[in-house]
């Protein structure tokens, strides 16, 4: 089945290590040996997940004689970025008028609490006029 760019983006995002692998190369260029010395894994699983990083496109790999170093490929991030950027800007504008009806909603409670111990401060005053004669 094919993917889409976005759904390969995604997936290799998914993991925390491909996340810290994509950290190290925003810094520059670096070779496997490099990329994988901060993690507790053998060389064979930073080469897989550089390979999920290279099938998403968010890496790619040049030759400098025996050295293949990586490098990060940032177009797949921004079209990830712009995809979620245009959802949060929608679910903000959501959020926003859900505020304004909470604090309608709480204004309108408010008024009626007042109403409500006014209405008994009134009953209570009428009952003491009433005892009172």
């Amino acid at each position: 089945m094919a993917e889409d760019q976005l759904s390969l983006t995604f997936a290799a995002l998914a993991d925390p290590t491909r996340r810290k692998i994509l950290a190290r190369l925003a810094e520059g260029e670096a070779t496997v040996n490099e990329l994988a010395a901060p993690f507790s894994v053998s060389l064979q699983a930073i080469s897989k997940h550089l390979k999920v990083l290279e099938r998403a496109g968010l890496i790619s790999r040049g030759r400098n004689a025996q050295w293949r170093p990586c490098r990060l490929e940032p177009a797949p991030l921004l079209s990830a970025s712009e995809w979620i950027e245009r959802y949060r800007a929608s679910w903000e504008e959501r959020f926003d008028r859900l505020d304004q009806e909470i604090k309608k909603l709480q204004q309108r409670m408010q008024a009626n609490n007042e109403n409500h111990g006014n209405q008994q401060q009134d009953r209570r005053h009428e009952g003491n006029e009433h005892h009172d004669r």
